[in-house]
């Protein structure tokens, strides 16, 4: 099996990445829809086929959430006892669940190249690869449409910034559940409503006056437990942060009034997490990129959580999920894909409670699938893992569950689980400008 001590790192990627504002050039672009898919991930599969060729991904209308895979058996699990013999395959924070939990696994199941976009996206991201550029020291973008800014990145911040505007349906609405687990498994969910839609997704598309900088437009409602609700934030997030602050407002209904909340951004503490999470650790990482240090140190081949039909069956109920410690390994499906690896190191000067975060970017859908949170002691403290699942009702590749493990106190946090809401994710809707306005969130309150 690969070694992935080895690094994909061409010679062409290290060339690249000697200049920050370096668009691609044509004859690397030409690359998107042959050797590498439409948005730059490696068509052909690995050297032993472990990981095949991307055909297309899975597609097609009906029950999204019919697995396609469940006659499949593991191929082994990964334990503390066999751990050593893949931890070329695996990343620190995995290897460290693996020696604090006894009870927790890695199933490993064949590998399924399932991502797949409609063709607008796969259009414009080999629009962008020539036109798209860093700017403001890596804080914004310019010559930059829809999604994936850079399928042919050249540095971290390209592939940080491919995750933070990949494609994920352009308008949605979901319901699910946030669950702070304590060590002992007890958890009370907390049930959120949001509503985030693109400007060219609006009613009437986008306007060139209101929609300036504006990367989308969000909304969370807590609906459950009683003692939270009636509290909405909206956001409306801004492509270049340092020069345009996130612009945030919260509604409280103690207090029955719409505020500012300029400090809903890095590492303040996320909603209704129990200070589980920060702001930024949501959809694993989102918002400014500032405080870094980017450096893309290569690809790798990791075993991620992919294809999580199981873990989204409509017939699980949170308590079958949610153990002490972590999630339930007889339920999750980790697969063999190639990853992009990115340290962030926090910049001398700057202040956040992780000093260093390691991201392991899957190569199919600009998802961070793992990564890795570091203390101020140089610590392991929190691993994080997204559950990806691919609706292919929408041609929209996210996830089923997002999980961020504490590996200091046993307490973990899962976000994105619907499988007792519904549908859970609705990619049908559209919305309006004055669907994301202070006077919105107000009604919403009462």
């Amino acid at each position: 099996m690969f070694n992935t001590k080895k690094l994909l790192l061409s010679t062409a990627l290290v060339v690249a990445s000697s200049s920050l504002y370096a668009a691609t050039t044509a004859e690397e672009a030409a690359k998107l829809g042959t050797s590498l898919t439409p948005v730059g991930a490696e068509k052909a599969g690995n050297a032993d086929g472990s990981i095949p060729a991307w055909n297309g991904g899975l597609t097609g209308a009906g029950d999204r959430y019919t697995n396609p895979f469940a006659s499949e058996t593991p191929l082994f699990t990964i334990t503390a006892a066999n751990a050593d013999q893949y931890k070329a395959n695996l990343t620190p924070g995995q290897m460290a669940m693996l020696k604090k939990y006894d009870t927790f696994s890695i199933p490993v199941y064949p590998s399924h190249r399932t991502a797949a976009m409609p063709q607008e996206v796969y259009d414009a991201a080999k629009a962008n690869a020539t036109s798209a550029n860093l700017t403001d020291d890596g804080n914004g973008l310019s010559g930059f449409a829809t999604a994936i800014p850079f399928p042919v990145p050249a540095n971290g911040l390209e592939v940080i910034w491919n995750h933070m505007t990949r494609y994920r349906g352009g308008s949605l609405e979901r319901t699910f559940v946030q669950v702070p687990v304590q060590a002992n498994g007890s958890f009370t969910p907390v049930k959120i409503n949001e509503k985030m839609s693109w400007p060219t997704h609006l009613e009437g598309g986008a306007n060139p006056e209101k929609d300036e900088n504006i990367l989308f437009y969000f909304v969370q409602q807590v609906k459950a437990p009683a003692r939270l609700t009636g509290n909405v934030l909206l956001v409306h997030e801004t492509i270049n942060q340092v020069t345009q602050p996130r612009q945030a407002w919260t509604y409280n209904a103690g207090q029955r009034r719409v505020r500012r909340a300029p400090q809903i951004a890095y590492d303040a503490p996320g909603t209704a997490s129990d200070d589980q999470r920060t702001t930024d650790n949501l959809d694993l990482f989102n918002g400014a990129p500032d405080r870094y240090n980017w450096n893309l140190v290569g690809k790798q081949e990791l075993y991620i959580p992919y294809n999580s039909f199981k873990l989204a069956d409509r017939g699980l109920k949170y308590e079958d999920i949610l153990k002490p410690g972590h999630m339930n390994p007889e339920l999750t499906r980790y697969e063999l894909h190639r990853v992009w690896k990115v340290e962030a190191t926090l910049k001398e000067g700057e202040r956040h409670i992780y000093a260093k975060r390691t991201f392991y970017i899957d190569e199919d859908t600009w998802q961070i699938a793992v990564v890795d949170h570091y203390d101020g002691r140089g610590e392991l403290w929190r691993v994080g893992e997204a559950h990806q699942f691919q609706y292919r009702d929408a041609n929209v590749p996210w996830l089923t569950a997002e999980a961020l493990y504490d590996l200091q106190s046993g307490r973990y946090l899962v976000g994105s689980l619907t499988n007792e809401e519904g549908n859970g994710f609705d990619f049908t809707g559209r919305f309006k400008h004055k669907d994301f306005t202070p006077q919105a969130i107000r009604r919403l309150g009462k």
